[in-house]
């Protein structure tokens, strides 16, 4: 599928979704850092109850996954877009504990952080103005070896 009409849809898709996982971090208490500090602190006042919010993304992406690996191609897309490095290397390790620290001290991580932006708390807007920085910084520091392409119209970025 391509065209107007398809770059419509995708659109129309990624807001849907987008949507629907804000609406499920605010539901989940994602969005209150105090909850996620209180969930990730395991050796002290431990508040369990993110668990249950783990479990179910994880059901769900399991389910998307055995689906995917059903079809031939997205609805709304020639193919599927996996990631070319499967090998856990350095810099997966650093970036990976780079966000559990991050994640750990703040109480967010991007998803969430960006759906708090709707509750107006300066800290978010802090949290996801730094997040951008060092989003930007590592763009600059490590730029892709490999050619990005525009997700709506598939055209060299």
């Amino acid at each position: 599928m391509s065209g107007p009409l398809a770059a419509g849809l995708r659109v129309a898709a990624a807001l849907a979704s987008g949507l629907l996982f804000g609406l499920g971090l605010s539901l989940s208490g994602m969005l209150d850092p105090a909850r996620v500090r209180g969930f990730l602190d395991v050796a002290g006042d431990w508040d369990p109850s993110l668990v249950f919010v783990l479990g179910g993304a994880v059901t769900v992406s399991a389910a998307g996954y055995a689906l995917a690996r059903r079809l031939r191609r997205p609805a709304l897309d020639a193919r599927f877009h996996e990631p070319g490095k499967t090998r856990i290397d350095p810099p997966l390790i650093v970036g990976a504990a780079l966000f559990g620290i991050g994640w750990g001290l703040s109480g967010f991580c991007p998803g969430p952080a960006v759906a708090a932006l709707s509750t107006g708390a300066l800290p978010v807007a802090v949290f996801v103005a730094a997040m951008l920085a060092g989003m930007a910084l590592h763009a600059v520091l490590r730029p892709a070896t490999h050619v990005s392409t525009d997700p709506l119209t598939r055209t060299p970025r």
